[in-house]
């Protein structure tokens, strides 16, 4: 037995030497093989021809109720719901884009982190998908979300990686 347990330091011991580099890297690596697509398609979604014209499915993605009593109909937005938009729909293209190259990554992250909760809020409130709960054994919309959080703190908490701007910056 002291002999398998020795085994298992040893060799466990020389990966945990590799988590400073690996872990941030692999984070990002999944974040772009899972969801860096899935955020630039919904940020498409919001634009009609330019950044600065919002979609009729930007005002029912992010405010369904009110899209709905205004018939989608875009001139109907409020100055407030045109800046939401814009910054909801430029943020989904920054913050992704930021993680990819690895440029100012744990405030990128950080911003995700609030991203994923507001889109949950909106979910919930707005579109009425059921929350579910914790500890429940069914996946729901909070498990979902609660693993791409942990995704995101990982990247907050220990940064880019050696492969990113990030590094790059901080050599010179």
């Amino acid at each position: 037995m002291t002999a398998l347990i020795s085994l298992h330091n040893n060799t466990l011991g020389r990966l945990e030497l590799t988590s400073g580099w690996l872990t941030p890297t692999l984070a990002r690596v999944v974040f772009i093989a899972v969801l860096l697509f899935y955020f630039w398609n919904s940020a498409m979604t919001k634009i009609d021809g330019s950044i600065f014209s919002p979609s009729a499915g930007a005002f029912g993605q992010i405010f369904p109720k009110a899209a709905e009593a205004a018939l989608y109909d875009i001139s109907q937005l409020t100055i407030i719901q045109r800046i939401v938009i814009f910054l909801g729909t430029v943020a989904e293209f920054v913050l992704p884009a930021l993680l990819l190259i690895g440029l100012l990554t744990r405030l990128a992250a950080l911003g995700m982190i609030g991203f994923i909760w507001v889109q949950t809020a909106t979910d919930v409130t707005g579109h009425g998908v059921k929350l579910g709960s914790l500890f429940d054994n069914a996946i729901s919309l909070i498990d979902q979300r609660m693993m791409w959080t942990f995704l995101f703190l990982v990247i907050v908490i220990n940064g880019a990686g050696p492969l990113s701007a990030d590094r790059i910056l901080r050599i010179k």
